[in-house]
């Protein structure tokens, strides 16, 4: 049996403490009569960038205490392409987990003529003898969560080994899926950048985040220098207010989460083989079934109202459970598990709704 290894989750506790922590950094930005506001538009002169977003993007870097933050269109992907244009030119080398590239991250970086060198990330040796024997490296990007179903390397220990190797490597971190949820991003850690989308945390459409070194992001910075490119204040405040809800949103999620994974293995649900939880790419419950109905089985889960399919993966218009397919990157390392497995996310549902929807759906599919 594969061994699963999903991110630990913040308990409802810590969410509610970061949720507090973000508030009070909050006040020691904006006085009272500003933030009851819709935010500025247009370019400042000084900042070269609506003021709202300005102070919004120092409240993120003084919350997640790193040195810079920018707010960038294209949210998480965007924040990662731009993240990856600071450092890195056509033909430059990145070193990647030896797993599948996140479908998005590649396309960037074909576009961008890299050589990408894979390396286990489990392997401490192997990762140490290949950056020594590629001298000419340029940075590592890390994934946060899981890119295949049996990953377990652990983030920070990661990083941290990286640096003690070569110290000159940049290291970008693609956070999405883990922000919010854990204690810790990439940049908190000892990364150059972390980058994520807003969108998955209940904010705007399209609004992504860079946090880290304040020479990278002012490459950024320099890469999208005119007003059309600029996150708008009102679309700031929108991403900050999605934050504040975020942590504590989703710490409910991951509570239901583990409530479910007990109830499906005390075989409360006849034809589930097992239930588990794995970060693919979001933090969901993964089904395995006895028999290859899967496909039947989500025919069956959206006619009985769960969604299909993610619009942003947890964005604001998310709140019905989605039943759907396991990831694109994990059916690439395992095709086979098309027809067993199915990958549910509570989103804003409680248990006895995702156990009624899969109980029904299965009954259903077995009977076909």
């Amino acid at each position: 049996m594969v061994q699963i290894s999903p991110l630990n989750s913040i308990s409802l506790e810590e969410a509610q403490e970061a949720q507090f922590r973000l508030v009070d950094t909050i006040t020691k930005h904006f006085n009272g009569n500003d933030i009851l506001s819709t935010g500025d538009l247009g370019v400042r002169k000084e900042f070269n960038k609506p003021s709202y977003t300005k102070k919004i993007e120092d409240i993120l870097a003084d919350y997640f205490q790193v040195e810079c933050a920018k707010l960038v269109r294209g949210a998480g992907t965007g924040a990662l392409r731009f993240g990856f244009m600071s450092f890195l030119k056509p033909n430059d080398k990145l070193l990647i987990h030896s797993a599948p590239v996140y479908p998005t991250s590649k396309t960037t970086l074909d576009a961008m003529g890299i050589n990408l060198i894979e390396v286990d990330f489990h392997n401490q040796q192997q990762v140490e003898s290949t950056i020594l024997n590629n001298s000419d490296l340029k940075g590592v990007l890390i994934q946060h969560t899981r890119q295949k179903i049996d990953d377990s390397y652990d983030f920070a220990q990661l990083i941290h080994v990286i640096q003690s190797i070569n110290s000159s490597l940049t290291i970008i971190t693609d956070d999405n899926y883990a922000a919010m949820k854990v204690n810790k991003v990439g940049a908190q850690l000892g990364a150059d950048l972390s980058t994520f989308s807003l969108f998955k945390l209940l904010g705007p459409e399209g609004v992504g985040l860079v946090l880290g070194k304040t020479e990278l992001i002012d490459e950024i910075e320099a890469f999208n220098y005119s007003g059309g490119s600029q996150v708008q204040g009102y679309e700031a405040l929108e991403a900050l207010r999605g934050l504040i809800y975020a942590p504590v949103m989703l710490a409910i999620q991951a509570n239901v989460n583990e409530q479910l994974v007990n109830q499906l293995n005390d075989g409360i649900i006849s034809n589930v083989k097992r239930a588990f939880l794995a970060n693919a790419q979001s933090k969901v419950l993964i089904v395995e079934l006895d028999r290859p109905i899967a496909e039947r089985v989500l025919h069956y889960a959206t006619a009985l109202g769960a969604a299909p399919h993610p619009i942003g993966a947890e964005s604001k218009y998310e709140f019905v459970p989605m039943f759907y397919k396991v990831s694109g990157t994990f059916l690439k390392a395992n095709p086979e598990l098309k027809k067993t497995m199915i990958r549910i996310n509570p989103l804003r549902s409680g248990p006895d709704t995702i156990l009624r929807i899969l109980s029904l759906s299965i009954e259903r599919a077995m009977r076909d």
